[in-house]
């Protein structure tokens, strides 16, 4: 009686660290997983941050060109109005300065680029705070009374 008793305890004793080890095995594959997992999520987050700036840079490469073609818009436009308006008189006067002003813009547009402009405008408001911001209100204002329905 004493060995199956012995033999019960052996028994009971190996199946206990039979299932130690299981439980082991299952949590280092759970480990495993998680490690995987965690690093395919990873390499995803990668590569969607790789396409983001790949786009990025993609718009800001057309953006540049479509202010590049704005610009030379501009200069077309005032040359051709230079070339197809009559030059004398005041009517003369004030096409060759609308045609100037067209040249000019163009040529600053193709020369300056998106982020020049955006660098101009940050150094204008910072220097003249208040009339920006009352011409941001105005603008406010009118677009707010241009999109509300009238009764």
């Amino acid at each position: 009686m004493a060995d199956a008793m012995t033999t019960a305890r052996n028994k009971a004793q190996q199946a206990s660290e039979s299932c130690a080890q299981v439980a082991t095995d299952v949590a280092d594959n759970v480990k495993n997983a998680a490690s995987y997992v965690a690093e395919q999520a990873k390499d995803a987050a990668c590569q969607v941050s790789k396409q983001a700036a790949t786009a990025g840079s993609y718009l800001d490469s057309k953006a540049e060109e479509a202010t590049s073609a704005l610009g030379g818009g501009l200069k077309a436009a005032g040359d051709a109005i230079r070339q197809n308006v009559p030059h004398e008189g005041r009517f003369g006067q004030a096409t060759s300065t609308v045609a100037q002003g067209l040249s000019d813009a163009g040529n600053y547009i193709e020369r300056e680029g998106l982020k020049g402009i955006g660098g101009d405008l940050t150094g204008l408001i910072k220097n003249n705070p208040i009339p920006a911001l009352l011409l941001g209100i105005g603008l406010g204002f009118l677009m707010a009374r241009a999109s509300t329905p009238r009764s």
